[in-house]
């Protein structure tokens, strides 16, 4: 008779669930062919968030805006040009295309990105970065990185200068068969790192990745920022005191070359020491005088440009490259170089190096348009700035052009004087774009000290961390730690290295402190409602027969040992080995009574034996838990509560939560802390510690609320 019925019914669920089945593929076709639908509205927003510039560029207040842009772009441009022409130096490239670099990155960022006031274009640690996987690379193809060919005297045209700086011939490498000497070796190398960065900034930016860069604490950023400093410093002395030294690879570089610098000091060039040290002490005074008197300064002076234009002429009238063999620039040529597409198989050989690469730029650029932001009352979007970045890597890697991120130093002179959009990233552009056409060819004589005098004094800010680290240290002393960690590994090992070695650190020293958390007792502050630690303040008063534990740290799988020695600890009672005493003594007396003795194996009679069941160290009839510090609990921290609630049930003491936020709520209540009705849940938890304590010296925990 049940039969049909149920036929019935199976066959109503079956066609339940098909038409639910169906109806949900329907849905999802639906808003599927929503999303991939492209109308005219879809498409104009997604060029407008994907270019910025249209957004802002037509609501440009010219009258209010425009003195101010072109003053800082300006001053940038003019700063930028010697910058990147020293800057070559520690990418291992010809100043050429590190006028490239800047000039491309300025121009992108103008229409892809979201801060006013960022300068983005070469930045010192990303030219280090690039120079040390190009050298190693050349080094791997055979090439001698301290074979510097004599300068060209042709008349600076772009293809005379590739003529006679490259040494070309067959050339096999990463299956690549072509002319190409080391020039063209290395700015290929440049290029497949640049634009596989810029690949990764993308993809970051399509998968909403920009949380990485959380990652990157200050300590890490700052001990990176002061050893690839060192790092730099160390690659710029050769320079400045004009000897030849082989340049090392791989780790222990700053110590090697200190090395070799101290046994070839006897080889150094007069010319250059003293060129060196004229620069120095002007660029460095003229530095101290414009950070003192800046609020007076309408802009920053140009010192670098100054004092590369005046020891420029006094390099080619007074002949020191022929003279005194001083080592020069040699020709800059004009123009620009056809496009090329980065090599596929040089990008293999990159791909884990512009990982790091990618990384590092990101973050400082997203950090600094962040800083900025804030302190101009406007907003960043963060992923947007991953596209302005990559693109900026991408599409520069096809002209010749290396990594670029955003630079601290720049981006405080532009907003010193006076800019207000990103319209002065253009006319910085144009300021190049002059040098690159008509300027570059007049660098010629130009002494590679004086530039390595320029970056080693733009260092001033890093090398400046060292004077904090005290202060630091008062601070917080595991942040120095880290700090100093990725300092020495950055410095010593490698910057790739050192940045891994300081994020691993970093995320340690966050499971370090959360495995081993401060933990206190605490006492009330007299005539209050508030309790504090009793062996951080004085004058608080213990609360009798009750015992107040601080965990401050979430209570999770890797902390529960410590979390249960340290209880026990502080309260002078561990419930199982009390427990485990008791179960001993019961044993002896119930011995004793079989065999008719009434005295107990103390000596004690049976009426004094409940006294000595009590042991004389249970001196709290409660245990007041204080949660206010842990902000979640897992499987295991619940069953722990659970487990000394059920422990020292048993020796007949209450166990009280007070100040829980609700997630802990939820995991007790889920992982059955309360009972299975809640029934007891007003009795064992609190939402402030004075009420638990009040509680516990009213009342006692019924006898039914058990786990």
């Amino acid at each position: 008779m049940f039969l049909p019925l149920q036929r019935d019914f199976v066959r109503s669920q079956a066609s339940w669930k098909v038409s639910s089945l169906v109806g949900f593929n329907e849905i999802m076709l639906a808003k599927l062919r929503k999303s991939c639908s492209c109308t005219p509205q879809k498409l104009k927003n997604f060029l407008m968030n994907f270019f910025p510039v249209l957004q802002w560029l037509p609501k440009y207040r010219c009258k209010e805006y425009i003195w101010g842009d072109i003053m800082s772009g300006l001053v940038i441009g003019i700063i930028l040009v010697p910058q990147a022409i020293a800057y070559s130096l520690l990418a291992g490239l010809k100043p050429i295309y590190s006028l490239y670099t800047s000039f491309f990155a300025n121009i992108i960022y103008f229409l892809m990105g979201t801060s006013r006031h960022v300068s983005v274009g070469i930045f010192s640690l990303i030219s280090l970065m690039v120079g040390q996987v190009v050298d190693r690379e050349l080094l791997l193809a055979g090439f001698d990185l301290n074979d510097d060919a004599p300068p060209a005297s042709g008349d600076g045209s772009l293809q005379n200068d590739n003529l006679s700086n490259t040494t070309a011939f067959n050339l096999t490498i990463a299956g690549i068969n072509a002319e190409c000497g080391k020039e063209c070796y290395a700015i290929g190398i440049a290029t497949a790192l640049t634009f596989m960065a810029g690949v990764y900034q993308v993809l970051m930016g399509i998968f909403r990745l920009g949380f990485v860069s959380m990652y990157l604490s200050e300590s890490v950023l700052d001990g990176f920022a002061t050893g690839a400093s060192l790092t730099i410093l160390t690659a710029q002395v050769k320079y400045l005191i004009g000897i030849k030294i082989p340049r090392s690879q791989g780790h222990g570089m700053l110590v090697i070359t200190w090395i070799n610098i101290f046994r070839n000091i006897s080889q150094a060039n007069l010319c250059d020491v003293i060129t060196s040290a004229i620069c120095i002490v002007v660029l460095v005074t003229a530095k101290e005088l414009g950070d003192r008197y800046k609020h007076k300064l309408k802009f920053p002076l140009p010192t670098e440009l100054v004092v590369i234009v005046v020891a420029t002429l006094v390099s080619h009238y007074g002949k020191l490259n022929e003279v005194y063999a001083s080592s020069v620039s040699g020709a800059i040529p004009t123009g620009f170089i056809p496009p090329k597409a980065p090599e596929f198989n040089l990008m293999l050989r990159v791909a884990l190096d512009a990982l790091p690469l990618a990384i590092v730029s990101f973050v400082f650029t997203v950090s600094l348009s962040e800083m900025f932001a804030k302190k101009y009352a406007y907003t960043i979007r963060a992923n947007q700035e991953m596209f302005a970045v990559g693109f900026c890597n991408i599409i520069p890697s096809f002209f010749h052009s290396f990594a670029t991120s955003a630079a601290l130093a720049k981006t405080l002179v532009k907003t010193s004087t006076g800019c207000q959009t990103q319209i002065s990233g253009v006319i910085s552009a144009m300021v190049v774009l002059l040098v690159l056409l008509f300027l570059a060819p007049l660098f010629y004589s130009l002494q590679k000290c004086v530039l390595a005098c320029i970056i080693i004094v733009s260092l001033r800010g890093a090398l400046r961390k060292f004077r904090d680290v005290p202060a630091r240290y008062c601070v917080n002393k595991v942040d120095t730690l880290v700090w100093v960690v990725t300092t020495s590994a950055s410095a010593l090992v490698s910057t790739e290295i050192g940045l891994l070695v300081g994020i691993v650190f970093s995320m340690l020293c966050i499971i370090v402190r959360t495995q081993r958390p401060r933990t206190a007792l605490l006492a009330q502050i007299q005539d209050t409602g508030f309790y504090e630690d009793d062996s951080e303040y004085e004058n608080l008063s213990t609360v009798p027969k009750v015992k107040i534990f601080r965990f401050e740290a979430p209570l999770y799988y890797a902390n529960r040992n410590y979390f249960l020695k340290s209880l026990y600890r502080l309260t002078n009672l561990d419930p199982n080995l009390e427990a485990a005493r008791r179960k001993k003594y019961e044993k002896k007396e119930k011995q004793h009574l079989k065999k008719g003795n009434h005295r107990t194996a103390n000596g004690l009679g049976i009426g004094e034996t409940t006294l000595q069941l009590v042991p004389k160290q249970i001196d709290f009839q409660a245990l007041v838990v204080d949660c206010s510090s842990i902000s979640f609990l897992d499987t295991t921290g619940v069953n722990t509560l659970k487990e000394i609630l059920k422990d020292y049930k048993n020796l007949n003491i209450s166990v009280l939560l007070a100040c829980c936020n609700p997630s802990v709520i939820d995991s007790l209540k889920r992982g059955g802390y309360f009972g299975k009705d809640f029934g007891c849940m007003q009795e064992m938890l609190f939402y402030s510690i004075h009420n638990a304590v009040l509680f516990a010296k009213d009342q006692k925990l019924p006898a039914d609320c058990s786990v």
